[in-house]
């Protein structure tokens, strides 16, 4: 998988941060301060440094969401750890009053090893999904999500415009979320993984999380598709 997925001589930043957290190799760029480092993944900063900008990546090598292992049995579960850590009470918590979670495409993304987003989301995002849920335009089903009725546009950051994105919402992360990607939209719709981006947003009320997430994905061949998540995450 080395072509597709890179190799450990690999020279990109995030891949060396990763190296020094957990084999004490420091990057010519100087060390990074690992916010946590587990046998799967390690936790650092994102940019601009803030308390809501964090970025969860795999301790293996593995560039982005386009490689192949991403959707095999023994793969950790990325978004779950991310999730965990993010959340109110995690050890690296997103202090935001919505976090969001999401993942660049291959050509959207500045570096080349993969990284989960732990950042936040602007109210009128997360008031956006539950309105389109109350509507019915949220998939209930993993295999229900790239159908017509629930793509929908939500509103990015000021000045970017309305994206379309394909709408799931699902009880827990348990599932492997690049494996549900892959077989229900990517394969279905002929398309390319490496073109996907995917940004989790979990339901939130007044009293808290509710219990349930927003799986978000789109892409460049939906009609005012987008292939970042840069839109709808809060970053400074």
């Amino acid at each position: 998988m080395q072509p597709v997925c890179g190799s450990p001589a690999d020279t990109d930043p995030l891949w060396q941060d990763v190296q020094y957290c957990t084999q004490g190799i420091v990057p010519p760029a100087g060390k990074p301060e690992c916010l946590k480092t587990t046998p799967n993944y390690v936790v650092l900063h994102g940019k601009p440094e803030t308390q809501h900008n964090y970025l969860l990546l795999p301790s293996c090598r593995i560039t982005g969401i386009e490689c192949p292992f991403l959707l095999s049995a023994g793969v950790a579960n990325y978004w779950h750890e991310a999730w965990e850590n993010a959340r109110q009470g995690g050890d690296v918590p997103v202090q935001y009053p919505n976090l969001g979670l999401g993942i660049n495409s291959q050509s959207a993304r500045r570096y080349n090893q993969l990284h989960i987003h732990m950042a936040g989301v602007r109210e009128s995002t997360q008031r956006r999904l539950q309105a389109l849920e109350a509507s019915g335009r949220v998939a209930p089903q993993p295999s229900q999500w790239g159908d017509a009725q629930y793509q929908a546009a939500v509103t990015g950051a000021d000045g970017t415009g309305d994206r379309t994105y394909r709408v799931l919402r699902l009880n827990a992360l348990t599932q492997n979320l690049f494996d549900l990607l892959n077989r229900y939209v990517v394969r279905r719709f002929g398309l390319d993984m490496a073109g996907q981006t995917l940004i989790v947003v979990p339901k939130m009320t007044a009293t808290g999380f509710a219990g349930t997430f927003y799986v978000l994905n789109s892409d460049s061949s939906l009609h005012d598709g987008t292939n970042t998540c840069d839109h709808l995450l809060v970053y400074s």
